[in-house]
């Protein structure tokens, strides 16, 4: 392909409708020494994603990267709300559950940016991801600083409150 031809996106044609349902396979699973939920302490943990094996050449090319972003389903949250209490932290405000990074939402997908350390065959080794072992992956993105990084960021003050 020259340098100067776009892809070609291939679109199902179909009459435009809200689904009610999505279906999703998980490419991975993720391996560490994480067995129950925690507040913060993540940054030094190191996890091994294994992918799929029908899905390992997709990672040709991440050792390019210094960063990736996983992509996550929160298998073990047997509830959902609306409002949460982050934390349980008594110093913060109740939000609404889009309002805070808490794992009882409607759909338990979470993301984190963390540090590639290795890649070697079907597996990657990631540090400061906040997963319990075992836990599905969803997808594997390459961090971009175009799209990821955002300049003036404003949060809430309660957020400073909270362990990460």
């Amino acid at each position: 392909m020259s340098k100067s031809a776009r892809p070609v996106f291939i679109f199902e044609e179909r009459p435009r409708t809200i689904m009610k349902e999505i279906q999703l396979r998980p490419i991975g699973y993720a391996k560490n020494n994480v067995n129950e939920p925690r507040f913060g302490d993540f940054s030094e943990e190191i996890s091994e994603i294994i992918v799929d094996e029908e899905f390992a050449g997709a990672l040709k090319g991440i050792d390019d990267y210094s960063h990736v972003i996983i992509v996550y389903w929160m298998d073990r949250i047997k509830e959902q709300v609306i409002t949460h209490q982050p934390q349980g932290n008594l110093d913060v405000p109740i939000v609404g559950i889009f309002a805070c990074r808490c794992p009882q939402r409607p759909n338990p997908i979470a993301i984190t940016t963390v540090r590639l350390v290795a890649h070697e065959g079907n597996k990657i080794k990631v540090k400061g991801l906040d997963i319990l072992n075992g836990t599905p992956i969803i997808d594997i993105k390459p961090y971009w600083p175009q799209y990821d990084k955002v300049e003036n960021a404003r949060i809430p003050d309660w957020v400073n409150k909270l362990e990460f």
